[in-house]
């Protein structure tokens, strides 16, 4: 397994790729980013995820600095090159190097970075079990910018340092009212009377990738979408989170609010499984039966 950098479609050693310290992107967190993974070796809904990450620079203002085909051209050629089984990808578009200062117009030559990772999935006890959320109010950078998916990630990071320090796997945001946004890198679905409810755009959380697919599946599967918000002590039948990484894996509690009968249950195991042959792996163990699982996310 290795890991490489690619920086505007050069190819680097992770110990020789070298960006200034002038980047905004350091200096300001004035850049947009994309997380994928693979499946087979090959980088899944890469247009869609490339797609978000051009609406994400056009909201901020940041030109790509190529076509998104030529991106997803020098995605695939680093997933090559790097030789892993499966791989974890970060695409980052910067607004590029200038003096220091806040004006945009200091920066005009925007840069495009890619790194790949070897891939390692959740544990598969997470899965098996379920995992425990906890809530939290915070101002999001994000906010400034609605939609687009941001690398100054530093509120989220601080809600999630506080959810590990109680025990929890994710943070849960809250929005002024006090009714669920989405989780410091997650989507959150619950599921009520038999129907999936989820938080809208609106309300200004990331459109997630895994959300779409998921809230596609549910159509297949006949199960009905909710497009709401809610509170933290809502009464659910089952709840799960959704991101690229973690694909589907089932939330048990929020705070003190057990969920279900705290364990995941069969419409978030039904929608998983259809979720995993979607991706070629319908032959495979699920996530919570594989004992080659280990690591974090």
């Amino acid at each position: 397994m290795s890991r490489i950098a690619s920086i505007d479609g050069v190819l680097h050693a992770p110990e020789d790729a070298r960006v200034s310290v002038y980047d905004r992107g350091f200096l300001y967190g004035d850049s947009v980013f994309e997380t994928i993974r693979t499946y087979g070796g090959e980088p899944f809904a890469l247009g869609e995820h490339l797609a978000r990450l051009g609406r994400s620079a056009a909201r901020i203002g940041i030109a790509l600095p190529v076509e998104i085909a030529a991106l997803a051209r020098e995605v695939r050629l680093a997933v090559r090159a790097a030789r892993n089984a499966e791989s974890y990808v970060r695409v980052t578009v910067t607004r590029g190097t200038g003096p220091l200062g806040l004006d945009p117009e200091l920066a005009r030559a925007p840069l495009r970075v890619i790194l790949v990772e070897p891939f390692t999935p959740l544990p598969t006890a997470l899965y098996r079990d379920g995992v425990r959320a906890v809530t939290t109010r915070l101002d999001r950078p994000a906010d400034a910018a609605p939609g687009a998916k941001i690398a100054n990630y530093l509120a989220s990071l601080l809600a999630l340092q506080a959810a590990k320090a109680q025990g929890a796997h994710e943070a849960i945001l809250l929005d002024a009212r006090g009714d669920v946004l989405e989780g410091a890198t997650s989507n959150v679905f619950v599921v009520q009377g038999g129907a999936l409810l989820t938080p809208p755009e609106e309300a200004g959380i990331l459109a997630g990738i895994t959300r779409a697919q998921v809230i596609a599946i549910a159509g297949d599967l006949g199960v009905p979408v909710r497009i709401a918000t809610f509170p933290p002590t809502i009464t659910a039948q089952e709840a799960f989170l959704t991101s690229s990484l973690r694909e589907v894996v089932s939330l048990v509690q929020i705070d003190a609010n057990r969920l279900g009968d705290g364990r995941p249950g069969p419409i978030t195991r039904a929608i998983h499984a259809a979720f995993r042959r979607n991706v070629g792996l319908g032959a495979e163990p699920m996530p919570w039966e594989s004992r080659g699982f280990s690591g974090d996310e």
